[in-house]
């Protein structure tokens, strides 16, 4: 393991894989180097051309966390990584994680492309929008040190799951990591704040993308991510890609040589 240090002083603990071209993987909600083995596994794959970064976003795992939080933090942090490289990086985000990618291209970070999969987005009524105080229930519940409810809330209301699939996700193995980062859900829930609400994507967030985007959902997936993805590809005016056979989540074997196409076009 190594670490950066983020502009404000937190440590961001990051493997790294191969050499070569930069690329940086940023988990979603609740992920980290712990729980999700596939990132490394997916680095391990693109090792023969790229130099793979796979982190843990602050507050999990083994990077640190400062108070305050604001989103402008972890751009910081993808920042660290970026110097470290040396070089632009091509950013591949998870979920919310893409939507944090957007984000860095947006504040000028020296990005050199963005691979988006499945960005939570919901500009309609194909699913029910984030309660308009879900961060502000997602803070109260962990001052109170009801991390449980704060996980619970984020699967209901955030994955959309049904309350009696969480019962039984609550009784699994699973649920202990998620409590344990529980504090860093609400984090994912200012990202989103703008992209779940029902409405249209705001017209100036990401304005200033001047790079090349690729937004990607799986064929396999729950109608609304995939409504969700061709919403911020439109918005966007980016190519839109499906990956055949996946879901939510995509085998690494699957994601490697669209990862690949993609950066191997650009000018890095």
């Amino acid at each position: 393991m190594s670490t950066v240090t983020s502009a404000d002083g937190t440590s961001i603990a990051f493997e790294s894989y191969g050499e070569g071209r930069p690329l940086i993987l940023v988990d979603g909600a609740t992920a980290h180097r712990a729980v999700n083995p596939a990132n490394a596994e997916l680095a391990k794959l693109l090792s023969d051309e790229f130099k793979t970064y796979v982190y843990d976003r602050r507050g999990r795992g083994q990077s640190g966390d400062t108070a305050p939080y604001a989103v402008d933090r972890e751009i910081e942090d993808i920042a660290a990584l970026i110097e470290d490289a040396g070089r632009p990086a091509v950013v591949f985000g998870w979920s919310s994680g893409s939507l944090l990618a957007l984000d860095a291209a947006a504040a000028g970070l020296p990005i050199a492309g963005v691979v988006m999969f499945e960005p939570p987005v919901v500009v309609d009524d194909i699913r029910p929008p984030l309660p308009a105080d879900y961060v502000q229930q997602l803070e109260s519940f962990i001052a109170a040190g009801h991390r449980d409810q704060a996980a619970e809330l984020f699967m209901t209301a955030a994955a959309g799951l049904p309350p009696e699939a969480v019962a039984g996700m609550k009784q699994s193995p699973f649920w202990a990591p998620v409590e344990e980062i529980a504090h860093t859900i609400s984090y994912d829930g200012r990202i989103m704040s703008t992209t779940m609400s029902g409405t249209p994507l705001p017209t100036d967030r990401w304005s200033a993308v001047d790079v090349p985007v690729l937004v990607l959902h799986g064929d396999q997936t729950w109608p609304a991510l995939s409504a969700g993805a061709q919403a911020m590809a439109t918005h966007l005016k980016t190519p839109l890609q499906v990956v055949p056979g996946e879901n939510h989540s995509a085998e690494p074997t699957i994601l490697a040589p669209v990862l690949h196409d993609f950066a191997t076009k650009l000018s890095i």
